[in-house]
């Protein structure tokens, strides 16, 4: 495992950042505090495109429609230089779909079943349209003289004894499901999925694109993924599994090439898994991303999940080259500069996200973009003099930003909900940074509540663990923590161990005993947050989703006195039951040494289940549940519901009908928040 001083990732902004720092929060801030009709107001950047040549930047923009339960999303354009306002892109009136650019330069949108294209070089023109394949899935070849295709060279074939008319009546009115294969769910998909046994291998075919014929290149019976081009145009690389349909083995994808004359070439075989293809702009190298295979971490019982790093072998043969070997992130989208000098790749450090480069020679990564918020939606123009992203904080929904690649000259590009943000006053959030039990150094970030005075507290506060375990909480506007905040609450996440974006020693100490040392870095930061701001330690609740869930539940089992309220969202209470009931029985295998009839495993699984110890709870709980959750079955919220019920611990149960793990839609995201509120003002009261 790689070595990394976990200091050093605790970093401090940049003063050359153009977003000011979270600071502590003003007296009072300015501005009504946010309502929860609001929600239907606040709009959200989606996707981002810059034009290769990096003049213009289109970006899409949507809101919530509470007639409907649906999202309206629109098109806009803007100079990325920010000389002209960002613009609004009608057809007749009306908004358009999707965004691309063509080779030309034009903007390319779909609008009553047609694509137009629009000159934006040429202020007032009109757009004319342009005949494309709006369902084409090939991958043109640099120079666009071909196309490469995946196609399924198998059908599946369904052989049925002849059956009576009476059998035939019987078969048809069964309204059930009947399956014989092991991976029969997933979450949020169609009940059962189908056999992955009988899924079709597909080849790769390139089309000539002024005629002729089709030409396969594979014939290999599997799935080839991330067919990419070389600059040449005489080779593509592409990842495969030659395990796909083996349901004893789990999915891992392998490294191969194939040249246009039809040459494969199968590069690994070693139980890692492979993505994030690319090749050097000269052709001559292949850049990757290789990350541990799930069954090598079962296979070797590992005590860590392997770091996920950046990789560069030569295209013709040779050794790779693994350029991030010292250095403790998780790179994340790599792309070549043209001059195939350096790699670019962002990456989460602590709260954050960066965009990060490393010489292609190898060498010390460096970081680019600084500053304490994250860069999302990262476009880069084609001679890499310019880039655009949106920039996540606290205290309001991402805009859209341009800068030289070097981070320089940084300027907004778009100021979506300024009306909103002018008239609400957001909450500000803090910084804090803290030792746990064991000394080690965590982070975590409090939002202040609306109005805030010192002299008016204690206030009360809502502890919001994040999901995963690993991914982290950060700089990202939260509609729902704002508006707790705006009722006068405290709001406080905690990085735990677990986390990404802290090294990989951080991200695996929780491995074998999730909840133990996770569980005292939440409860550190509330001890913290308690000594250093004026906070109620009588009324604290705690609450999260999916892993935040399984973190409520363990922690008001583990520490019964600390918590005057809960709520558990879609979180695991009993890890056997969990085991044969979710969609992904690979966590318990790897991160808890095994499955429930073998002794290390049943043993952990047994000791870090919250259900063990529901005896000793006290907190009022409400449970929140989609009734199709397969990735943390509902059945999870039931047993703890049930023992608390029977330990005559006040309870509460909303089961969101037809939802999956995440429970989607406006209507119960709205929903989901005026009760969680009723329970906090219930139990937290003010």
């Amino acid at each position: 495992m790689h070595s990394f001083a976990l200091s050093s990732l605790l970093f401090t902004i940049s003063s050359a950042a153009l977003l000011s720092s979270i600071g502590a929060a003003a007296q009072g801030q300015a501005g009504r505090p946010l309502a929860i009709e609001d929600y239907y107001y606040f709009e959200s950047i989606g996707r981002v495109q810059l034009r290769p040549d990096g003049r213009w930047v289109a970006f899409t923009v949507s809101h919530p429609v509470e007639a409907d339960n649906s999202d309206q999303s629109s098109l806009w354009v803007a100079s990325n230089i920010g000389s002209v306002p960002a613009q609004r892109i009608l057809h007749q009136g009306q908004d358009v779909d999707r965004l691309s650019w063509s080779e030309d330069g034009h903007l390319l949108y779909d609008h009553g079943f047609a694509t137009w294209a629009l000159d934006l070089d040429r202020p007032g023109s009109e757009a004319r349209r342009f005949d494309r394949n709006s369902n084409d899935p090939s991958i043109p070849s640099p120079d666009g003289s071909r196309a490469a295709r995946l196609r399924n060279t198998e059908q599946k074939v369904t052989n049925t004894r002849d059956a009576s008319e009476f059998e035939r009546r019987h078969q048809e009115r069964f309204k059930g499901a009947i399956f014989d294969w092991m991976n029969f769910q997933r979450d949020g998909a169609r009940f059962p999925v189908p056999d992955p046994r009988i899924r079709p291998a597909q080849e790769i075919f390139i089309d000539e694109v002024d005629g002729g014929e089709d030409i396969q290149l594979t014939d290999l019976g599997l799935r080839p993924g991330q067919v990419t081009w070389s600059p040449r145009g005489d080779l593509l690389a592409f990842v495969a599994d030659e395990h796909f349909r083996d349901e004893m083995t789990y999915a891992r994808s392998d490294l191969w090439t194939v040249s246009i004359d039809g040459e494969v070439n199968r590069f690994t075989d070693d139980g890692y898994n492979y993505g994030s293809l690319g090749f050097s702009p000269d052709g001559e190298h292949l850049s990757y991303v290789r990350s541990y295979g799930t069954d090598m971490v079962i296979e070797q019982k590992l005590d860590h999940g392997g770091p996920r790093d950046l990789f560069i072998r030569p295209v013709d043969g040779g050794e790779e080259i693994c350029l991030t070997l010292d250095w403790d992130l998780e790179p994340r989208q790599p792309r070549w500069s043209p001059d195939n000098q350096h790699i670019y790749f962002t990456a989460g450090i602590g709260g954050a996200v960066h965009l990060f480069r490393v010489p292609r020679a190898g060498g010390e990564v460096e970081q680019v973009t600084q500053g304490q918020r994250r860069l999302g939606n990262l476009s880069i123009s084609e001679d890499f003099l310019t880039m655009v992203y949106t920039v996540d904080r606290f205290d309001a929904p991402a805009d859209l930003f341009a800068a030289n690649i070097d981070g320089s000259e940084e300027r907004q590009l778009s100021y979506i909900n300024g009306g909103l943000r002018n008239s609400i006053g957001l909450s500000k959030a803090d910084r804090l940074q803290f030792e746990s039990k064991d000394g080690t150094p965590i982070e975590g970030w409090l939002l202040y509540p609306h109005g805030y005075a010192e002299d008016k507290g204690p206030y009360p506060m809502i502890v919001n663990s994040h999901g995963g375990p690993h991914s982290a909480s950060g700089y990202r506007f939260n509609f729902k923590q704002q508006y707790f905040a705006a009722q006068g609450y405290f709001v406080l996440q905690v990085n735990f161990r677990g986390s990404t974006g802290y090294g990989e020693d951080f991200k695996w100490a929780i491995w074998g005993a999730w909840g133990d040392k996770d569980g005292e870095d939440v409860m550190a930061g509330v001890d913290h947050a308690i000594a250093e701001y004026p906070i109620d330690a009588a009324r604290v609740g705690h609450t999260g989703h999916s892993y935040g869930g399984f973190m409520t539940n363990w922690l008001i089992t583990q520490y019964p006195d600390r918590f005057a309220a809960a709520i558990c969202g879609a979180g695991i209470s009993n890890w056997i039951s969990d085991y044969g009931t979710a969609d992904i029985a690979r966590t318990k295998e790897t991160e808890f040494f095994g499955t429930p009839w073998e002794e290390e495993g049943q043993r952990r699984l047994l000791r870090q289940s919250p259900l063990i110890y529901a005896g000793r709870v006290q907190t009022p709980t409400l449970f929140v549940h989609g009734e199709l959750d397969q990735r943390v079955p509902y059945e999870e919220a039931e047993q703890m519901y049930t023992a608390l019920k029977k330990n005559g611990v006040p309870a509460k149960m909303i089961q969101y009908k037809s939802q999956a793990h995440g429970i989607r839609g406006h209507w119960n995201v709205v929903h989901r928040i005026i009760n969680e509120l009723d329970w906090w003002e219930r139990y937290l009261g003010k």
